[in-house]
């Protein structure tokens, strides 16, 4: 793994991204420093040149940047090629995310469901429901996201380590973009406990033209700076989740 990671991620000094200073914070787990003082991740899908000439579908890359453009973490999947081909956006992955010196410091993990997604069928926390598990580092699970029962709206539940529901998140009543249906951004909400609003995962329209003829999705999350850590990690989780349910289904059409 380590020869992979070296190849994968983008070092500094390399390419046209500046790098986020790591801060120096303490009591919480390593790699997560930088998430402390920031209240906004930009999330951008690389666009793969074979995937976009073949139509094979290849294993996704993201690079998360702050507020400020520099590059904060950078992550890539994991899954297998029949996985890819046979199941799209319902396969089964893992999204391993790096820091600046090329170590994995969040681990994203979502098994292989099926009969899963029906938000109607869901019955509290049973097969249909999608999940993933995050883990910071790898091996030390900080949070869970769970799919939600809904009648029409996506729901979703996001728990701490202890499976203890700390945060909720609801989506659209459409969560697409298309050419000829709906443009603009498309908004997830964060919510706490009391029910109010604490951010979003949004994804980003990219224009007519982008949406068209390229694959590569854009995110922006936010939440706030004094949030804990582990939840705004699995907040992160989240994205993918959502980005794999709603979203990498239309880069296949």
């Amino acid at each position: 793994m380590a020869s992979d990671t070296t190849a994968i991620v983008e070092q500094p000094g390399k390419g046209d991204k500046e790098w986020m200073p790591k801060p120096q914070v303490s009591g919480c787990p390593p790699g997560l420093e930088y998430l402390t003082v920031i209240d906004q991740i930009l999330v951008k899908q690389k666009v793969e040149l074979f995937e976009a000439f073949t139509g094979i579908d290849c294993k996704n890359k993201y690079v998360m940047t702050n507020s400020m453009g520099q590059q904060v973490y950078f992550a890539y999947e994991e899954s297998g090629l029949c996985m890819r081909l046979c199941c799209s956006q319902y396969r089964s992955f893992t999204m391993h995310i790096l820091d600046n010196q090329g170590q994995e410091v969040i681990r994203v993990t979502r098994p292989f469901q099926i009969c899963a997604g029906c938000c109607w069928c869901i019955s509290g926390k049973n097969c249909c429901a999608y999940r993933i598990t995050i883990e910071a580092p790898p091996g030390n699970p900080i949070g869970y996201v769970h799919q939600g029962c809904s009648v029409w709206k996506p729901k979703y539940y996001v728990q701490d380590e202890d499976m203890n529901d700390v945060l909720s998140i609801g989506g659209p009543c459409c969560p697409c973009q298309c050419c000829c249906g709906c443009t603009g951004d498309v908004h997830f909400r964060f919510y706490g406990k009391d029910g109010i609003e604490i951010g979003s995962v949004s994804k980003v329209w990219n224009g007519l033209v982008k949406e068209m003829f390229t694959k590569a999705d854009s995110f922006t999350v936010t939440f706030p700076k004094d949030l804990d850590v582990k939840q705004k990690a699995t907040l992160l989780g989240a994205m993918f989740l959502i980005e794999f349910m709603y979203f990498e289904s239309e880069d296949q059409t």
